[in-house]
Formats: C-alpha cells, sequence, structure tokens
C-alpha cells in the first residue's frame, strides 16, 4: 500500500532552519533595491511510504538508501508460506468442483454404461425363452396336452420378462443423460465460487512482494530482515521525482505578484546554472515568522508560503537543500 508523507525529522529540522534563513534572506534583501528579489527557500519532499497490507515477517529487502529504482523495480518480500499453501488448497478444491460438474454433464462412465447393457442383453435372452415357452404351451393347451394352469404360469413368466427389459432399457437410457438441470446449476456456482477463490488466493500471495509503485529514490528504508511487519507499516520511503517541490516565503506588499504558473530560477552552492521550477501554490493565509527570529521589527511581519514544482536538472536537488529564489517580475 502507498501512504504519502512530509520530511522525516531531520529534514523537518533542515526545513525549519530553511524557514528561518529564508526570512532572514528575504527581510535583509528587501531594500537591496533589485529588480527581482532573491528570497531563501528549500526543497522538500512528498515521500511515498511503502508498507503490506497485512501483517508478515521481512524476509527479503531488495533495496538500499540512496538507491534510485524503476517503477516496478522489487522493493521488499514478506513470508509467503501460508498464502502459497491457501493457494494449493484453492486450487485443488476448484480441480474437484470441475471434476463434479463434466461427471454431471456426461453421464455414467463407459464402464457403467456397459454394465448396464450386459444387464439389457441377459434381461432380452430371458424374454424370448420366455416368450417361446409361452407359445409352446399355449399351441399344447389349445391340443389340450397342456394344462390351462402351465399356460398361465407362461404368461406370468413372459410378462416378468419383458417388465426387466423395460427396466434395462430405462436404466441404460438414464445412465446415458446428465444430471437434473438443477443439480448441474449449483454445481456451476459451486465451481464458479472456487475459481473467485483460486483469485483470491493469488491476489494474496501477490501482495507479499511488493514493487516500486514509480521511479524514484529511495530515502530510508525503516525494517530490516527477520523483522515482524505490521500491516500497513512503511518498510520503504521512496521519493519520485515529481514528488520534490521548493519552498519559500514572499511578505504580504508583494503576494499579489506572484501566481501559480509563475517560474522562478534557483541557484544554489555547488549547483548548475540554469535551475528552475514553476510556482504551483500560494498559501490563502498569511504566518508569522518563526520565534526564532521574532524581534519588535520584524513581529509585525507577515509572510505567504509559496511552492514551486521542480523542473528539468532541479528534479535532482536533495530534500533539506537551502535554495536562492529569484521571483521574476516582482517589484521589490
Amino acid at each position: 500500500m502507498m501512504r504519502m508523507g512530509v520530511l522525516g525529522p531531520a529534514g523537518r529540522f533542515l526545513g525549519r532552519a530553511a524557514t528561518a534563513a529564508a526570512l532572514l534572506g528575504f527581510l535583509a534583501g528587501c531594500g537591496n533595491g533589485s529588480a527581482s528579489p532573491t528570497v531563501q527557500g528549500y526543497v522538500e519532499g512528498d515521500f511515498v511510504r511503502i508498507g503490506p497490507e497485512a501483517i508478515g515477517r521481512l524476509v527479503s529487502l531488495s533495496v538500499a538508501k540512496g538507491q534510485q529504482v524503476a517503477a516496478g523495480a522489487p522493493l521488499f518480500k514478506l513470508d509467503d508460506r501460508d498464502e502459497r499453501a491457501a493457494l494449493s488448497q484453492a486450487e485443488a478444491e476448484r480441480a474437484a468442483a470441475a471434476a463434479n460438474l463434466d461427471d454431471l454433464t456426461s453421464g455414467k462412465r463407459p464402464e457403467e454404461i456397459a454394465v448396464l447393457q450386459a444387464q439389457l442383453d441377459e434381461a432380452e435372452a430371458q424374454q424370448q425363452a420366455a416368450q417361446k415357452t409361452y407359445t409352446r404351451n399355449q399351441a399344447l393347451e389349445t391340443r389340450a396336452v397342456s394344462s390351462a394352469a402351465a399356460l398361465d404360469q407362461a404368461r406370468a413368466d413372459l410378462d416378468a420378462a419383458n417388465a426387466r427389459v423395460d427396466a434395462a432399457t430405462r436404466n441404460l437410457a438414464v445412465a446415458r443423460l446428465p444430471a437434473r438441470p438443477d443439480v448441474i446449476d449449483a454445481a456451476r456456482q459451486t465451481l464458479s465460487a472456487r475459481e473467485a477463490a483460486v483469485a483470491a488466493a493469488k491476489t494474496r500471495l501477490a501482495r507479499r512482494a511488493i514493487a516500486a509503485p514509480a521511479s524514484g529514490l529511495v530515502d530510508d528504508t525503516l525494517f530490516r530482515v527477520g523483522e515482524m511487519v505490521p500491516a500497513g507499516s512503511p518498510v520503504v520511503s521512496l521519493l519520485p521525482p515529481e514528488n520534490r517541490k521548493v519552498v519559500s516565503f514572499l511578505a504580504e506588499p508583494q503576494r499579489a505578484a506572484v501566481h501559480p504558473g509563475d517560474r522562478v530560477t534557483l541557484s544554489c552552492d555547488g549547483c548548475a546554472p540554469g535551475l528552475a521550477a514553476t510556482v504551483t501554490r500560494m498559501a490563502s493565509s498569511a504566518e508569522f515568522a518563526p520565534p526564532v527570529i521574532y524581534s519588535t521589527a520584524s513581529r509585525a511581519k507577515l509572510v505567504y508560503r509559496i511552492e514551486a514544482r521542480p523542473e528539468g536538472d532541479a528534479l535532482s536537488l536533495a530534500p533539506g537543500q537551502p535554495l536562492d529564489v529569484t521571483l521574476a517580475g516582482v517589484t521589490p
């Protein structure tokens, strides 16, 4: 899972220090008469804190602090033995449900059909014998050679043989039929449920191995291999390039001259020339200078937070890094 965060304790300290430096630099430079005032700013990061959805023991950590990773690169893996066992069970239950449905829709097995066919052949043979006996006794009775009782017995034997043939014929026909429609429908629903269980088991197994949701810098790793990771606790803190922002502060009289979409230039010690950023947000409310620079002269000064998105090479600036932010078009 992904959770958005802010700078860690060291980053927050740097942020506060840079904020104080920003205000001091701005207050010191407001009266220098330059056409484009330069204020102090710093880089801030919105970190993506990546952790598991369920508790588990960390068995593999594929990245280290300071490493650049691509989107989809493996980050870490949790113990997945329970999930693999659950998947095997779900697949076995799905196979059993599929076999049951196939059995219900295809009728009896060929071996069972052969047994019923043999029973029908035997019944037909007995029917033929009973028919001959009845015919013979009927002729004898007509010539008064056989008694009426013998003819009656032959007729009863023939009726019984006919009934056995009819029963064997019906049994064979039923064996070749599929099960009742309602039974087949229930079997199909059972198979669908087993297939859904397999899909859910695969999803739970896949979630034990976590990959990077985006490319970026591994800012920190928060667990070691062998430790138990609670559900939702971040294991890796990732900073995508687009999650960096430049923060600076502007005095209230000059706020109206800066708008979202304006470009600012950036400079810092050791940085390449030509760094730039685009203003993305202006605070709607003012704030006082931090207590570290409170004084009789500065208490009444209100400043507004400005956020700008770095561009090009500026995307590689490190969080907490102090910057000189030049605001083009702003009257000092």
